[in-house]
């Protein structure tokens, strides 16, 4: 294995690396990762991918967040009513979604996107691509309203009892947990809006959804989660890992979410 500093890692490296963080072969992976954490990588992004594909194997799955929140969104959210031409004329440059349109997710979960054989699920806002032998199950999921719940690609890893990987990054990137929120009974709300092509006529769409933890109580959550289930932290690169089985967050998860939501109290969100 490379030591950090002494040079660039190899795909070998990161290989290592992954099984060391218990990745095995088999399993279905979604991975929230800084490529810039990892330090020096030969090949890059591209690379980082060609590792955990390796790392899983022909049965496993690798599924990275492909979102386009920040380009396929209202750009005059506080307008009600029939827009005037400032109000058209912005909302008219906001792009449909399609599944070249590019990330702002991260190096690695682009490169995963743009892979020849990746496919990628459909909601505007809040999209997945996968690879591997699971990869038309987690990316046919979809619901407009609460994206990231049930009938998402998260869902779909739910059931096949899949983990998240954190590469360089914190809990307040795991997305599982806007998923175990969407069965909190006092979970907070949002409303997403975004453009979609219905019968050939573009319209807006508003959606409800989880909101935005804003590193509120996700971080608490997640490092209680992972003091309980022993999970450990290793070394990958320069970049902290940890992989946390999903089934086993959801319940710990909804359950805590549940009581710090109620002890802020209504309105808090």
């Amino acid at each position: 294995m490379t030591t950090p500093g002494t040079g660039p890692l190899t795909t070998a490296d990161l290989v290592e690396g992954w099984h060391r963080a218990g990745v095995r072969e088999g399993m279905a992976l979604i991975v929230h990762s800084s490529l810039s954490s990892l330090g020096r990588v030969e090949g890059g992004a591209a690379a980082v991918v060609a590792s955990l594909r390796e790392a899983v194997g022909p049965g496993g799955t690798v599924a990275g967040p492909t979102f386009t929140s920040d380009t396929v969104r209202d750009p005059a959210p506080g307008h009600s009513g029939a827009p005037g031409p400032e109000v058209a004329e912005l909302r008219s440059a906001v792009p449909l979604f399609h599944s070249g349109l590019p990330s702002a997710t991260g190096a690695v979960a682009e490169a995963l996107r743009t892979l020849p054989e990746s496919l990628r699920s459909t909601h505007p806002q809040v999209s997945v691509a996968a690879v591997g032998a699971h990869a038309r199950e987690v990316t046919a999921r979809r619901s407009l309203g609460f994206a990231v719940g049930r009938e998402s690609p998260f869902g779909a890893l739910h059931d096949l009892g899949g983990y998240v990987l954190l590469v360089g990054v914190g809990h307040n990137r795991n997305t599982f947990l806007h998923y175990a929120e969407t069965f909190a009974p006092n979970r907070r709300l949002k409303l997403r809006r975004f453009p979609m092509a219905i019968q050939g006529e573009r319209v807006w769409i508003e959606a409800p959804d989880v909101a935005d933890d804003n590193d509120t109580h996700f971080p608490v959550v997640g490092r209680e989660f992972e003091k309980r289930a022993g999970i450990r932290e290793v070394l990958v690169g320069e970049a902290a890992c940890r992989l946390v089985p999903v089934r086993e967050l959801i319940p710990f998860a909804v359950r805590r979410l549940t009581e710090l939501l109620a002890a802020d109290g209504p309105g808090a969100a």
